[in-house]
């Protein structure tokens, strides 16, 4: 296959340049130089004495690029790469959709905490995660809850940790979907506890499903207390279909939504919507979260509550 050539103009016609596609590389165009001595135009090619990079090792570059520096301009990255602006944007545009970096309009930027949709810790391993925390987060929670109430509380390391505190109290109505849960609580003989049924989800050890949201639909209550995977300033959020489903109706059922969430929860993204902000009544933490947050709590009339 012959060597093909190409002649083009610079826009402001200062010269022309001859773009040759390599017969190996069809998608490849060297510049070279016209015979008028013109300043080079490059497009998928190195600056004069630099070396080419392959297009994933181009890639790469500019992974490591963004690591550094967090924030990018197109014409930044073209003058570093040796390359022209539309092959840096056609490069961006892969790369976020492979989910490596976030592109907007004259660049891009790292891919940040409240950009990336995370993954949840299996179970067991959550109990263990910030334990005190969540014991305080308990024990304030508890202060919204009087003697004689109705309760529901759904699976998590943090409503486990409630479940503890609210033996304290006296004469409550429990409905949960947690066996550990409905076992701790009954722990104090003046409680009554229901036991939702369904599918058993063995990570948490759980009851879900279809039958749970309908044993669920039989029950209102005063409060939920609810843990979930996640909170942003717009909602929130859980990793798991089923928990979500079980989660927004027992929301359904309830006058008084409460949310517990320790700080590592704030400014996480999780697949599973569960509330907006705006549905829920208090939520209870051990520390003070993020000023965007705060403002967006407020925004939603929300009491914040922070443990001691």
């Amino acid at each position: 296959m012959p060597v093909r050539n190409f002649y083009a103009r610079f826009n402001d016609g200062s010269g022309a340049f001859c773009a040759s596609e390599l017969p190996e590389h069809p998608s490849s165009l060297i510049i070279r130089k016209h015979d008028n001595g013109c300043p080079l135009a490059q497009d998928g090619a190195s600056e004069p004495g630099r070396d080419i990079l392959q297009p994933s090792k181009r890639r790469e570059e500019i992974s490591r690029l963004l690591d550094n520096s967090g924030e990018m301009a197109v014409e930044d990255f073209a003058a570093r790469l040796g390359v022209s602006r539309e092959t840096i944007r056609r490069d961006l545009t892969r790369l976020d959709a492979m989910g490596k970096l976030r592109k907007f309009h004259g660049g891009a930027r790292a891919i940040s905490r409240s950009d990336a949709i995370e993954t949840e810790d299996p179970f067991a391993q959550r109990l263990a995660q910030n334990a005190d925390a969540k014991k305080r987060i308990a024990r304030a929670a508890c202060h919204l809850v009087a003697s004689g109430d109705s309760l529901f509380i759904d699976t998590g390391s943090t409503t486990v940790a409630m479940a503890e505190a609210l033996v304290e109290l006296q004469s409550l109505v429990v409905i949960t979907n947690s066996p550990r849960i409905a076992a701790t609580v009954a722990g104090n003989a003046s409680h009554k506890v229901f036991l939702i049924g369904g599918a058993y989800g063995a990570d948490a050890g759980e009851s879900l499903g279809p039958l749970a949201l309908e044993q669920i639909a039989k029950f209102r209550a005063r409060h939920v207390i609810l843990t979930v995977g996640a909170i942003d300033t717009t909602s929130i959020m859980d990793f798991d279909l089923q928990e979500a489903e079980v989660a927004k109706a027992m929301i359904e059922r309830a006058d008084r939504i409460t949310v517990l969430v320790d700080q590592s929860k704030f400014n996480r993204r999780a697949v599973f919507e569960v509330a907006p902000l705006s549905a829920i009544d208090t939520v209870v933490t051990e520390n003070p979260p993020a000023p965007e947050i705060v403002e967006a709590l407020t925004a939603a009339s929300i009491e914040l509550i922070v443990a001691q």
